[in-house]
Protein backbone atom coordinates (compact mmCIF):
# COMPACT_ATOMS: atom_id res chain seq x y z
CA UNK A 1 0.00 0.00 0.00
CA UNK A 2 2.81 2.39 0.89
CA UNK A 3 4.48 1.65 -2.45
CA UNK A 4 1.23 2.39 -4.30
CA UNK A 5 1.02 5.84 -2.70
CA UNK A 6 4.63 6.64 -3.59
CA UNK A 7 4.31 5.38 -7.15
CA UNK A 8 0.97 7.17 -7.76
CA UNK A 9 2.28 10.42 -6.34
CA UNK A 10 5.53 10.12 -8.32
CA UNK A 11 3.77 9.66 -11.66
CA UNK A 12 1.31 12.49 -11.08
CA UNK A 13 4.19 14.79 -10.12
CA UNK A 14 6.10 13.74 -13.24
CA UNK A 15 3.02 14.41 -15.39
CA UNK A 16 2.76 17.86 -13.86
CA UNK A 17 6.46 18.61 -14.43
CA UNK A 18 6.68 17.47 -18.07
CA UNK A 19 3.38 19.12 -19.03
CA UNK A 20 4.66 22.38 -17.51
CA UNK A 21 7.87 22.14 -19.56
CA UNK A 22 5.97 21.36 -22.76
CA UNK A 23 3.57 24.21 -22.05
CA UNK A 24 6.55 26.56 -21.89
CA UNK A 25 7.74 25.10 -25.20
CA UNK A 26 4.21 25.60 -26.55
CA UNK A 27 3.87 21.92 -27.44
CA UNK A 28 0.88 19.62 -26.70
CA UNK A 29 0.98 17.94 -23.25
CA UNK A 30 -0.01 14.57 -24.72
CA UNK A 31 3.39 14.48 -26.46
CA UNK A 32 5.02 15.07 -23.08
CA UNK A 33 3.27 12.04 -21.59
CA UNK A 34 4.19 9.84 -24.58
CA UNK A 35 7.87 10.86 -24.41
CA UNK A 36 7.90 10.32 -20.64
CA UNK A 37 6.48 6.81 -21.06
CA UNK A 38 9.02 6.05 -23.77
CA UNK A 39 11.89 7.23 -21.53
CA UNK A 40 10.79 5.44 -18.35
CA UNK A 41 9.61 2.15 -19.94
CA UNK A 42 12.89 0.24 -19.32
CA UNK A 43 12.77 1.09 -15.60
CA UNK A 44 9.16 0.16 -14.80
CA UNK A 45 8.21 -2.99 -12.94
CA UNK A 46 5.64 -5.24 -14.63
CA UNK A 47 3.18 -4.67 -11.78
CA UNK A 48 3.41 -0.90 -12.22
CA UNK A 49 2.76 -1.18 -15.96
CA UNK A 50 -0.31 -3.34 -15.27
CA UNK A 51 -1.71 -0.78 -12.81
CA UNK A 52 -0.97 2.08 -15.22
CA UNK A 53 -2.73 0.22 -18.06
CA UNK A 54 -5.88 -0.24 -15.97
CA UNK A 55 -5.94 3.45 -14.99
CA UNK A 56 -5.29 4.33 -18.64
CA UNK A 57 -8.40 2.45 -19.81
CA UNK A 58 -10.51 4.26 -17.21
CA UNK A 59 -9.15 7.60 -18.46
CA UNK A 60 -9.96 6.92 -22.11
CA UNK A 61 -13.46 5.66 -21.21
CA UNK A 62 -14.09 8.92 -19.32
CA UNK A 63 -12.86 10.88 -22.36
CA UNK A 64 -15.39 9.18 -24.63
CA UNK A 65 -18.13 9.55 -22.01
CA UNK A 66 -17.48 13.31 -21.98
CA UNK A 67 -17.44 13.31 -25.77
CA UNK A 68 -20.90 11.72 -25.87
CA UNK A 69 -22.22 14.24 -23.34
CA UNK A 70 -21.58 16.99 -25.88
CA UNK A 71 -23.88 15.44 -28.49
CA UNK A 72 -27.59 15.28 -27.75
CA UNK A 73 -29.47 13.75 -30.67
CA UNK A 74 -30.78 17.03 -32.10
CA UNK A 75 -27.24 18.42 -32.22
CA UNK A 76 -25.97 15.28 -33.92
CA UNK A 77 -28.57 15.64 -36.67
CA UNK A 78 -27.96 19.37 -37.09
CA UNK A 79 -24.19 19.02 -37.46
CA UNK A 80 -24.44 16.00 -39.76
CA UNK A 81 -26.70 17.80 -42.26
CA UNK A 82 -24.22 20.63 -42.82
CA UNK A 83 -20.83 18.98 -42.52
CA UNK A 84 -21.37 15.50 -43.98
CA UNK A 85 -19.99 16.29 -47.50
CA UNK A 86 -16.76 17.60 -45.95
CA UNK A 87 -16.64 14.71 -43.48
CA UNK A 88 -17.05 12.21 -46.30
CA UNK A 89 -14.21 13.89 -48.23
CA UNK A 90 -12.08 13.68 -45.08
CA UNK A 91 -12.73 9.93 -44.75
CA UNK A 92 -11.97 9.29 -48.43
CA UNK A 93 -8.72 11.28 -48.51
CA UNK A 94 -7.22 10.72 -45.07
CA UNK A 95 -8.41 7.19 -44.40
CA UNK A 96 -9.11 5.77 -47.85
CA UNK A 97 -6.12 7.14 -49.77
CA UNK A 98 -3.79 6.48 -46.83
CA UNK A 99 -5.03 2.87 -46.83
CA UNK A 100 -4.33 2.51 -50.57
CA UNK A 101 -0.85 4.06 -50.23
CA UNK A 102 0.10 1.83 -47.29
CA UNK A 103 -1.17 -1.32 -49.00
CA UNK A 104 0.45 -0.57 -52.37
CA UNK A 105 3.76 0.14 -50.65
CA UNK A 106 3.86 -3.32 -49.11
CA UNK A 107 1.99 -3.32 -45.79
CA UNK A 108 -0.44 -6.11 -44.99
CA UNK A 109 -4.10 -5.20 -45.24
CA UNK A 110 -4.52 -5.26 -41.42
CA UNK A 111 -1.48 -3.05 -40.84
CA UNK A 112 -2.60 -0.70 -43.62
CA UNK A 113 -6.04 -0.41 -42.01
CA UNK A 114 -4.54 0.50 -38.63
CA UNK A 115 -2.02 3.03 -39.95
CA UNK A 116 -4.71 4.68 -42.10
CA UNK A 117 -6.92 4.85 -38.98
CA UNK A 118 -4.05 6.61 -37.20
CA UNK A 119 -3.83 9.01 -40.16
CA UNK A 120 -7.55 9.84 -40.19
CA UNK A 121 -8.59 12.07 -37.30
CA UNK A 122 -7.25 15.51 -36.41
CA UNK A 123 -6.55 15.97 -32.71
CA UNK A 124 -9.48 17.81 -31.13
CA UNK A 125 -7.56 18.71 -27.98
CA UNK A 126 -4.54 20.16 -29.84
CA UNK A 127 -6.68 22.07 -32.36
CA UNK A 128 -8.97 23.62 -29.77
CA UNK A 129 -6.03 24.48 -27.51
CA UNK A 130 -4.15 26.10 -30.39
CA UNK A 131 -7.25 28.08 -31.39
CA UNK A 132 -7.43 29.51 -27.88
CA UNK A 133 -3.69 30.25 -27.68
CA UNK A 134 -3.65 32.08 -31.03
CA UNK A 135 -6.92 33.89 -30.24
CA UNK A 136 -8.61 32.44 -33.32
CA UNK A 137 -11.37 30.50 -31.55
CA UNK A 138 -14.08 32.98 -32.66
CA UNK A 139 -13.14 33.13 -36.35
CA UNK A 140 -15.34 31.59 -39.09
CA UNK A 141 -12.67 29.00 -39.91
CA UNK A 142 -12.60 27.95 -36.25
CA UNK A 143 -16.34 27.22 -36.49
CA UNK A 144 -15.72 25.12 -39.60
CA UNK A 145 -12.80 23.28 -37.98
CA UNK A 146 -14.90 22.55 -34.89
CA UNK A 147 -17.74 21.16 -37.03
CA UNK A 148 -15.30 18.89 -38.88
CA UNK A 149 -13.74 17.78 -35.59
CA UNK A 150 -17.19 16.90 -34.29
CA UNK A 151 -17.84 14.79 -37.41
CA UNK A 152 -14.53 12.99 -36.82
CA UNK A 153 -15.43 12.55 -33.16
CA UNK A 154 -18.62 10.82 -34.25
CA UNK A 155 -16.93 8.65 -36.87
CA UNK A 156 -13.93 7.64 -34.76
CA UNK A 157 -15.74 5.43 -32.18
CA UNK A 158 -17.29 3.44 -35.03
CA UNK A 159 -13.91 3.20 -36.78
CA UNK A 160 -12.24 2.02 -33.57
CA UNK A 161 -14.95 -0.62 -33.09
CA UNK A 162 -14.57 -1.89 -36.65
CA UNK A 163 -10.79 -2.16 -36.34
CA UNK A 164 -11.01 -3.77 -32.89
CA UNK A 165 -13.51 -6.33 -34.21
CA UNK A 166 -11.27 -7.20 -37.15
CA UNK A 167 -8.25 -7.62 -34.89
CA UNK A 168 -10.19 -9.88 -32.50
CA UNK A 169 -11.25 -12.11 -35.40
CA UNK A 170 -7.75 -11.86 -36.96
CA UNK A 171 -9.23 -11.91 -40.45
CA UNK A 172 -10.73 -9.48 -42.95
CA UNK A 173 -13.75 -10.31 -45.11
CA UNK A 174 -16.66 -8.30 -46.44
CA UNK A 175 -19.04 -10.50 -44.45
CA UNK A 176 -17.14 -9.85 -41.21
CA UNK A 177 -17.04 -6.10 -41.87
CA UNK A 178 -20.78 -6.01 -42.45
CA UNK A 179 -21.39 -8.12 -39.33
CA UNK A 180 -19.31 -5.77 -37.14
CA UNK A 181 -21.04 -2.75 -38.67
CA UNK A 182 -24.45 -4.29 -37.99
CA UNK A 183 -23.47 -4.87 -34.35
CA UNK A 184 -22.35 -1.22 -34.08
CA UNK A 185 -25.67 -0.08 -35.59
CA UNK A 186 -27.56 -2.44 -33.26
CA UNK A 187 -25.98 -1.08 -30.07
CA UNK A 188 -26.37 2.51 -31.35
CA UNK A 189 -30.08 2.03 -32.07
CA UNK A 190 -30.63 0.56 -28.60
CA UNK A 191 -28.84 3.53 -27.02
CA UNK A 192 -30.90 6.02 -29.05
CA UNK A 193 -34.18 4.33 -28.09
CA UNK A 194 -33.19 4.34 -24.41
CA UNK A 195 -32.17 7.99 -24.69
CA UNK A 196 -35.48 9.04 -26.27
CA UNK A 197 -37.87 6.92 -24.25
CA UNK A 198 -35.92 6.65 -21.01
CA UNK A 199 -33.53 9.45 -20.14
CA UNK A 200 -35.77 12.30 -21.28
CA UNK A 201 -38.30 11.13 -18.69
CA UNK A 202 -35.59 11.02 -16.00
CA UNK A 203 -34.70 14.69 -16.52
CA UNK A 204 -36.35 15.93 -13.30
CA UNK A 205 -34.87 13.06 -11.29
CA UNK A 206 -31.34 13.67 -12.59
CA UNK A 207 -31.53 17.43 -12.12
CA UNK A 208 -32.66 16.91 -8.53
CA UNK A 209 -29.66 14.70 -7.67
CA UNK A 210 -27.08 16.21 -10.05
CA UNK A 211 -25.29 18.17 -7.30
CA UNK A 212 -24.98 15.20 -4.95
CA UNK A 213 -22.29 12.54 -4.74
CA UNK A 214 -24.70 10.10 -6.41
CA UNK A 215 -24.39 11.41 -9.96
CA UNK A 216 -20.75 10.48 -10.62
CA UNK A 217 -21.58 6.96 -9.43
CA UNK A 218 -24.54 6.75 -11.80
CA UNK A 219 -22.84 8.30 -14.84
CA UNK A 220 -19.60 6.34 -14.61
CA UNK A 221 -21.40 3.08 -13.81
CA UNK A 222 -23.51 3.56 -16.95
CA UNK A 223 -20.38 4.22 -19.01
CA UNK A 224 -18.67 1.09 -17.69
CA UNK A 225 -21.76 -1.11 -18.22
CA UNK A 226 -22.22 0.15 -21.79
CA UNK A 227 -18.49 -0.33 -22.42
CA UNK A 228 -18.70 -3.90 -21.12
CA UNK A 229 -21.72 -4.61 -23.32
CA UNK A 230 -19.85 -3.28 -26.37
CA UNK A 231 -16.85 -5.51 -25.57
CA UNK A 232 -19.23 -8.47 -25.14
CA UNK A 233 -20.46 -7.83 -28.70
CA UNK A 234 -16.87 -7.78 -29.97
CA UNK A 235 -16.78 -3.98 -30.37
CA UNK A 236 -14.64 -1.32 -28.72
CA UNK A 237 -15.46 -0.22 -25.17
CA UNK A 238 -15.07 3.36 -26.40
CA UNK A 239 -18.21 3.12 -28.53
CA UNK A 240 -20.14 2.00 -25.44
CA UNK A 241 -18.77 4.90 -23.36
CA UNK A 242 -19.64 7.37 -26.12
CA UNK A 243 -23.21 6.07 -26.39
CA UNK A 244 -23.56 6.29 -22.59
CA UNK A 245 -22.69 9.97 -22.86
CA UNK A 246 -25.24 10.47 -25.65
CA UNK A 247 -27.94 8.86 -23.50
CA UNK A 248 -27.10 11.04 -20.49
CA UNK A 249 -27.05 14.17 -22.69
CA UNK A 250 -30.73 13.67 -23.47
CA UNK A 251 -31.54 14.35 -19.80
CA UNK A 252 -30.40 17.96 -20.24
CA UNK A 253 -27.74 17.76 -17.53
CA UNK A 254 -24.58 17.62 -19.66
CA UNK A 255 -22.99 20.82 -18.33
CA UNK A 256 -23.33 19.75 -14.71
CA UNK A 257 -22.06 16.24 -15.40
CA UNK A 258 -19.05 17.58 -17.32
CA UNK A 259 -18.01 19.69 -14.33
CA UNK A 260 -18.04 16.55 -12.17
CA UNK A 261 -16.30 14.18 -14.61
CA UNK A 262 -13.66 16.47 -16.19
CA UNK A 263 -11.42 16.53 -13.06
CA UNK A 264 -11.48 12.71 -12.97
CA UNK A 265 -10.59 12.59 -16.65
CA UNK A 266 -7.76 15.11 -16.23
CA UNK A 267 -6.15 12.91 -13.56
CA UNK A 268 -6.55 9.55 -15.33
CA UNK A 269 -6.13 10.40 -19.05
CA UNK A 270 -2.39 11.26 -18.85
CA UNK A 271 -1.86 7.65 -17.77
CA UNK A 272 -3.28 6.55 -21.14
CA UNK A 273 -0.76 8.53 -23.22
CA UNK A 274 2.02 7.53 -20.80
CA UNK A 275 1.05 3.86 -21.12
CA UNK A 276 1.09 4.20 -24.91
CA UNK A 277 4.63 5.56 -24.63
CA UNK A 278 5.69 2.59 -22.51
CA UNK A 279 4.25 0.18 -25.08
CA UNK A 280 6.53 1.54 -27.81
CA UNK A 281 9.80 -0.37 -27.81
CA UNK A 282 13.00 0.86 -29.40
CA UNK A 283 13.82 -0.77 -32.68
CA UNK A 284 12.77 -0.96 -36.32
CA UNK A 285 9.12 -0.17 -36.95
CA UNK A 286 6.97 -2.33 -39.19
CA UNK A 287 6.47 0.49 -41.71
CA UNK A 288 9.58 1.12 -43.86
CA UNK A 289 11.04 4.63 -43.58
CA UNK A 290 10.16 5.58 -47.17
CA UNK A 291 6.56 4.40 -46.74
CA UNK A 292 6.25 6.28 -43.45
CA UNK A 293 7.57 9.50 -45.01
CA UNK A 294 5.10 9.18 -47.90
CA UNK A 295 2.23 8.58 -45.45
CA UNK A 296 3.20 11.60 -43.32
CA UNK A 297 3.47 13.84 -46.39
CA UNK A 298 0.09 12.62 -47.64
CA UNK A 299 -1.33 13.11 -44.14
CA UNK A 300 -0.39 16.78 -44.38
CA UNK A 301 -1.53 17.22 -47.99
CA UNK A 302 -4.81 15.36 -47.40
CA UNK A 303 -5.79 17.59 -44.47
CA UNK A 304 -4.84 20.72 -46.45
CA UNK A 305 -7.12 19.63 -49.31
CA UNK A 306 -9.98 18.86 -46.91
CA UNK A 307 -9.50 22.16 -45.09
CA UNK A 308 -9.44 24.27 -48.25
CA UNK A 309 -12.15 22.68 -50.40
CA UNK A 310 -14.22 21.72 -47.38
CA UNK A 311 -13.94 25.27 -46.05
CA UNK A 312 -15.08 26.69 -49.38
CA UNK A 313 -18.02 24.27 -49.41
CA UNK A 314 -18.86 25.30 -45.84
CA UNK A 315 -18.97 28.95 -46.91
CA UNK A 316 -15.55 30.30 -45.93
CA UNK A 317 -13.70 32.93 -47.94
CA UNK A 318 -10.63 31.82 -49.88
CA UNK A 319 -8.37 33.32 -47.24
CA UNK A 320 -10.32 31.71 -44.40
CA UNK A 321 -10.24 28.35 -46.19
CA UNK A 322 -6.44 28.58 -46.53
CA UNK A 323 -6.12 29.32 -42.80
CA UNK A 324 -8.39 26.38 -42.03
CA UNK A 325 -6.43 24.04 -44.32
CA UNK A 326 -3.19 24.55 -42.37
CA UNK A 327 -4.91 24.14 -39.01
CA UNK A 328 -6.00 20.49 -39.28
CA UNK A 329 -2.63 18.69 -39.42
CA UNK A 330 -2.01 17.49 -35.81
CA UNK A 331 -3.00 13.93 -34.99
CA UNK A 332 -3.58 13.11 -31.33
CA UNK A 333 -5.90 11.26 -29.00
CA UNK A 334 -7.89 9.21 -31.53
CA UNK A 335 -4.72 8.27 -33.40
CA UNK A 336 -3.19 7.04 -30.13
CA UNK A 337 -6.33 5.00 -29.37
CA UNK A 338 -6.14 3.27 -32.76
CA UNK A 339 -2.37 2.83 -32.47
CA UNK A 340 -2.83 0.85 -29.26
CA UNK A 341 -4.60 -1.82 -31.34
CA UNK A 342 -1.43 -2.40 -33.35
CA UNK A 343 1.38 -4.89 -32.85
CA UNK A 344 4.48 -3.65 -31.03
CA UNK A 345 6.42 -3.17 -34.27
CA UNK A 346 3.60 -1.21 -35.87
CA UNK A 347 3.21 0.93 -32.73
CA UNK A 348 6.72 2.30 -33.29
CA UNK A 349 5.74 3.54 -36.76
CA UNK A 350 2.35 4.80 -35.53
CA UNK A 351 4.03 6.64 -32.65
CA UNK A 352 6.47 8.34 -35.02
CA UNK A 353 3.57 9.32 -37.30
CA UNK A 354 1.63 10.87 -34.40
CA UNK A 355 4.61 12.76 -32.96
CA UNK A 356 5.80 14.13 -36.32
CA UNK A 357 2.36 15.26 -37.52
CA UNK A 358 1.61 16.80 -34.11
CA UNK A 359 4.81 18.86 -34.06
CA UNK A 360 4.52 19.91 -37.72
CA UNK A 361 0.83 20.63 -37.19
CA UNK A 362 1.49 22.93 -34.23
CA UNK A 363 3.94 25.06 -36.24
CA UNK A 364 1.68 25.14 -39.32
CA UNK A 365 -1.27 26.13 -37.12
CA UNK A 366 0.66 29.08 -35.73
CA UNK A 367 1.86 30.07 -39.20
CA UNK A 368 -1.51 29.59 -40.96
CA UNK A 369 -2.43 33.33 -41.01
CA UNK A 370 0.94 34.29 -42.55
CA UNK A 371 0.74 31.42 -45.04
CA UNK A 372 -2.79 32.51 -46.01
CA UNK A 373 -1.68 36.15 -46.44
CA UNK A 374 1.27 35.10 -48.60
CA UNK A 375 -0.70 32.70 -50.82
CA UNK A 376 -3.72 34.98 -51.11
CA UNK A 377 -1.68 38.05 -52.03
CA UNK A 378 0.43 36.07 -54.46
CA UNK A 379 -2.62 34.65 -56.24
CA UNK A 380 -4.30 38.04 -56.20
Amino acid sequence: MQELFFVGGFFLLMFFAVSLVFQRLRLPPLLAYIFLGLALAPFLMELWVSIIENIAHVGIVLLFLLLGLQFPLNRLLSISRRIWPVGLLDIVLNFGISLIIAYLLGLSLMSALIISGVAYATSSSITIKMSEETKRSTTPEAEFSLALLIFEDLASPILVSLLAGLIIQDTITITLLLFILLKAIFISVIAILIAIHGFKRFEIFLQHYISTELMPLFAISLALICSGFAVYLGLSELLGAFLAGVMLSEAGTSKELEKIIIPLKDVTLPFFFFWFGTSISFGQGEVPVFTLIVLILWGIVGKVIVGYYGGKTYGLSSKGAIRASFSLIPRGEFSVVIATLASYALRISAGIYIVVTSIIGVFLFRGAPKIADYLFNRNK
